[in-house]
């Protein structure tokens, strides 16, 4: 059994010997600090046990404050009570079950207008409303904290400012509440004003309502006649067909456009009694306008994703170089040490060393500067609300490729790492979606294929091939996103989401969500990495990648026109791409007997161009594998290595061709 203890009234009630006590429901949106509420005023922590004899996700408590004992009850978070959807349906049936004392409708103060949708529902029902304006915080530091007076004057109800979380107004609150449950006070409350016909339709079932009533039917939830007429015809059909009225032939096809009048009606007035009780527009509104108009919105998305980048790129790049150095100096000697030590000299312990000296260190390489980096600059935009504003900028143009706007921060940030990239993909809506997003992310250069084409194309050929480079894979990306569209099954649905407001962001939720998503990172990708390291290593050691050679030349030497030596590099990029380049030096060096060489020597402006290109879209590094194996499913992660495969070899050939001339 739940026990509670208040911090303010300070009684601990045992929850099954409640007797009849005061019954408080709390109701609200989702995401409107509802739950701190309830245990605020309960004094429970969030794991509650769901009520016995109840059949929806509704939470109740016994508490006692001062002498009254009170059950509240934590209703599901619902945008209306309808009946439409799950949660709706859950939300009516529970506030109907319990038919509480007094309805508290928990509303967001710095959005009132989407909130007051559903205490003004509770109203038309009948219900005793008390209104919690929670987050008043908030809605102060940005100087738009609605008047609780003059909402509480224009619905008829009592209105209290509440900060669950610091205890504000739940003394308040509570005296309101008991007031309320008491019926003291209580005047003429507001409801939602209807069109005339609407109300003249309602006011005709109301009567057949209450006939029928009085004929011993039982309307549900001892709603009132006008109530239960009012829900009928806003689509409740178990009060409808409780009360007979469907087969009494009351209601009519004429009936069923009501529900969207009656809706349209209650929308319009929860937007003027906000506009009346809401002072000027902060300035995170005017921000959330400028980031959300076209003209003003596409130049700042530009900019948070150049500073992404920016900031992956930089500061990525600096850690992946103070952590390898740091590696080489102090670390790597201690584990070559150790490992020679156990497996001695030799084949075995080369091996090993690939996996436990290169595979680590090529884990921390990508995880800490990018990983790590990525997951806390996602986790402060996502505090802040700016997502919403970058998905919808965006929508309309990834509807080309299938997607959603929410996918453009997947694949901005792919350009830094295509790893949290692709974790990130995770926020699309179904399978199809994300399966296109991760097949994009894969294709975008990140920071190491981007730093392939710099170092040999740009610094050896010149800006303009490195330039043409990123343009001809922009252009495959583009054809992948059109044909993936087509050809996979599935509809593409339309972008529906919350448009929240702009938020400071709490350190310590963004410290929390990070550590959490780099942690999972971590546990998933760090054993594949050092695994597919020691694989590489074995045909290292044993000479096999040279075997390898004499497969892979028609090939490389035929149809991609790329010296042998090339060919066997982009083998080994599959543990990083970077180590592509500094192989491809390293095996150039080898074979000329030890000298040392530069790649413009051995090839042509074509050729690394075309290498560069090939390394840049054909199959993704081991860590990339591992998280699209565990994101999409490893049958289609092989279907994205072996087509990315495929199209990095048509598109090389097709540039070593198109670019032989110009050598």
């Amino acid at each position: 059994m739940a026990t509670a203890y208040h911090p303010q009234r300070h009684g601990l009630v045992d929850a099954g010997a409640c007797g009849s006590p005061v019954v408080v429901c709390l109701a609200g949106n989702p995401n409107v600090g509802k739950s701190s509420l309830f245990n605020a005023l309960t004094g429970e922590s969030h794991e509650t046990a769901h009520c016995a004899g109840v059949t929806v996700e509704a939470c109740s408590v016994c508490a006692r404050w001062d002498d009254r004992r009170i059950e509240v009850v934590d209703l599901p978070g619902s945008y209306a009570l309808d009946g439409l959807g799950e949660d709706q349906h859950e939300a009516r049936r529970a506030v109907l079950d319990w038919r509480p004392d007094v309805v508290v409708a928990v509303a967001d103060a710095t959005n009132l207008a989407r909130s007051l949708y559903l205490p003004l529902q509770l109203l038309d029902l009948g219900y005793r409303v008390v209104v919690a304006l929670n987050l008043a915080d908030e809605a102060r530091r940005r100087g738009r904290m609605p008047d609780a007076e003059v909402l509480s004057r224009e619905l008829g109800v009592p209105v209290v400012a509440t900060v669950a979380p610091r205890g504000e107004g739940l003394r308040e609150l509570e005296d309101a509440i008991l007031k309320v449950a008491a019926g003291d006070g209580l005047g003429e409350t507001a409801g939602t004003p209807l069109p005339p016909a609407v109300e003249a339709r309602v006011e005709q079932v109301a009567l057949h309502t209450a006939a029928r009533s009085g004929g011993g039917w039982d309307i549900p939830g001892g709603l009132s006649p006008r109530a239960a007429a009012l829900a009928v015809l806003e689509g409740d059909e178990e009060v409808g067909r409780a009360l007979g009225l469907v087969d009494a032939g009351v209601l009519t096809d004429a009936d069923e456009g009501l529900a969207l009048e009656i809706s349209k009606a209650r929308h319009a007035e929860a937007r003027a009694l906000a506009a009346a009780a809401e002072s000027a527009a902060s300035a995170a509104d005017r921000w959330w306008r400028l980031t959300t108009a076209p003209r003003t919105g596409l130049p700042i998305l530009l900019g948070v994703i150049a500073a992404v980048f920016a900031t992956l790129f930089v500061v990525g790049d600096l850690l992946a170089r103070v952590l390898t150095a740091a590696w080489t100096a102090w670390i790597s000697p201690v584990v070559t040490g150790a490992v020679t030590a156990v497996f001695g000299e030799g084949t075995l312990g080369d091996v090993v060393l690939w996996g436990v000296d290169g595979g680590i260190l090529a884990t921390l390489a990508v995880g800490i500067p990018y990983i790590l980096t990525f997951y806390f600059i996602l986790a402060l935009v996502e505090d802040t609300g700016y997502m919403n504003a970058a998905a919808f900028l965006t929508d309309r143009l990834m509807h080309r490729v299938g997607l959603h706007g929410r996918a453009i921060i997947p694949l901005i940030t792919a350009g830094g790492c295509n790893v949290p990239a692709i974790i990130a993909t995770r926020s699309l809506d179904n399978r199809r979606e994300r399966t296109i997003a991760a097949v994009l992310t894969t294709l975008t250069p990140c920071s190491a294929r981007t730093a392939v084409i710099v170092g040999a194309v740009a610094g050896v050929a010149g800006w303009q091939y490195a330039l043409l480079s990123f343009a001809v894979i922009i252009v495959v990306i583009i054809v992948a996103g059109l044909g993936l569209n087509r050809l996979l099954p599935g509809e593409k649905g339309i972008l529906v989401m919350e448009m929240f407001p702009f938020r400071r962001p709490v350190v310590r939720q963004v410290a929390r969500k990070t550590w959490r998503r780099f942690r999972e990172f971590v546990w998933d990708a760090a054993p594949i990495i050092v695994a597919g390291s020691m694989a590489l290593g074995l045909l290292y050691e044993t000479g096999w990648i040279w075997e390898l050679g004499t497969v892979l030349g028609p090939l490389v030497e035929a149809w991609l026109l790329l010296p042998m030596v090339a060919g066997l590099t982009l083998v080994f990029a599959v543990l990083r791409k970077e180590l592509a380049l500094q192989l491809l030096l390293v095996f150039a060096t080898v074979e000329a007997g030890g000298a040392v060489v530069s790649i413009s020597s051995f090839m042509s402006t074509s050729q690394i161009v075309t290498y560069a290109i090939v390394n840049a879209l054909y199959i993704p590094c081991i860590a990339t594998i591992a998280v699209l194996g565990r994101e999409v499913g490893w049958r289609r992660t092989a279907a994205i290595c072996a087509g990315t495969l495929l199209v990095a070899l048509v598109v090389g050939g097709i540039v070593a061709r198109v670019l032989l001339p110009f050598d």
